[in-house]
């Protein structure tokens, strides 16, 4: 016989739910959840009252509804989300537990990604209105369209994606799943009755891929790295799905590495220069030193 959840078990599960929709953009009503949930609208104003104490959220002036600040979004991982709900829903079982460590967490999180040396971060309130626009269209699975690098683009949108400091909308053309930085897009326009379904084939890539390289299958590369680093490679993940083979005697390593885009290798080989070098495919690393070569040119007069 299936056990009934307590009631501290609903309330941890429904505050991950309200926390993942905010994590992913949507604009929550007080009435909307009330009825997804089978909860009166006083409960679900409890709930917003607790999320508000810990979480930076924002109300929409004139419809009302809870967002959150935008230079959050995406920065919660599932596992956040859980402990944030279990956490937040014993805080009146045990009133004694402070709980303001949870934003300072938060806001501290947040200064580590914005503040991490060797990356510009994008200031994501100045998208706050595509966020908008994108979460709504992803949510209710309309078309839309944009210009590009000056150019039309029709697509399905399926994901918000922070990569790197920089965000991207996750869109589809056909089957075909595309990144587009944010900070490119103009003119979006949300065709409403222009409605799409999912493919299972762009969940399935948007599920495997890392960041924005997507591609319908991976390749392996192998890497050999030099004895002076190989404690860098042997203590930290320095390269995408990393896997030492062989260690020789001298101390190198010969690594293989999981990729679906050279763009998510390339340029960690180019830090590591001249330490680590790619043995196989071959073309990757002829395609390094032509771009090095042609760097090393000069400037036309």
């Amino acid at each position: 016989m299936k056990r009934k959840a307590s009631t501290h078990e609903r309330l941890a599960e429904r505050l991950a739910n309200i926390l993942t929709k905010l994590n992913t953009g949507y604009q929550l009503g007080v009435a909307e959840l009330a009825h997804e949930f089978q909860v009166s609208t006083r409960t679900i104003e409890r709930d917003f009252d607790r999320l508000n104490t810990y979480l930076p959220l924002l109300q929409d002036e004139y419809t009302k509804k809870y967002f959150l600040d935008p230079v959050y979004l995406g920065r919660f991982k599932l596992k956040d989300i859980q402990n944030f709900a279990q956490l937040s829903g014993i805080s009146e079982l045990y009133p004694s537990l402070d709980m303001s460590f949870l934003r300072g967490l938060l806001d501290e999180r947040a200064n580590q990604v914005f503040s991490a040396k060797g990356y510009y971060y994008e200031n994501a309130q100045q998208f706050a209105e595509h966020f908008q626009v994108f979460a709504g269209a992803i949510h209710k699975r309309q078309k839309i369209s944009f210009i590009y690098n000056d150019r039309l683009r029709h697509v399905d949108p399926y994901r918000l994606i922070h990569h790197q400091g920089s965000w991207y909308l996750a869109a589809a053309v056909a089957v075909e799943l595309r990144a587009y930085r944010l900070s490119k897009i103009d003119q979006v326009v949300v065709h409403e009755s222009e409605l799409f379904e999912h493919h299972l084939e762009v969940l399935t890539q948007l599920e495997l891929s890392e960041g924005i390289w997507f591609a319908k299958h991976k390749q392996t590369v192998k890497i050999s790295v030099r004895p002076e680093v190989a404690l860098y490679f042997k203590q930290r993940l320095l390269l995408p799905e990393q896997q030492i083979v062989l260690e020789d005697v001298s101390g190198g390593l010969l690594i293989d590495c999981q990729i679906y885009h050279e763009m998510q290798l390339l340029p960690l080989v180019r830090y590591w220069i001249p330490y680590i070098k790619i043995i196989e495919p071959a073309h990757f690393q002829e395609k390094l030193e032509q771009d090095l070569q042609h760097y090393l040119l000069p400037p036309l007069s």
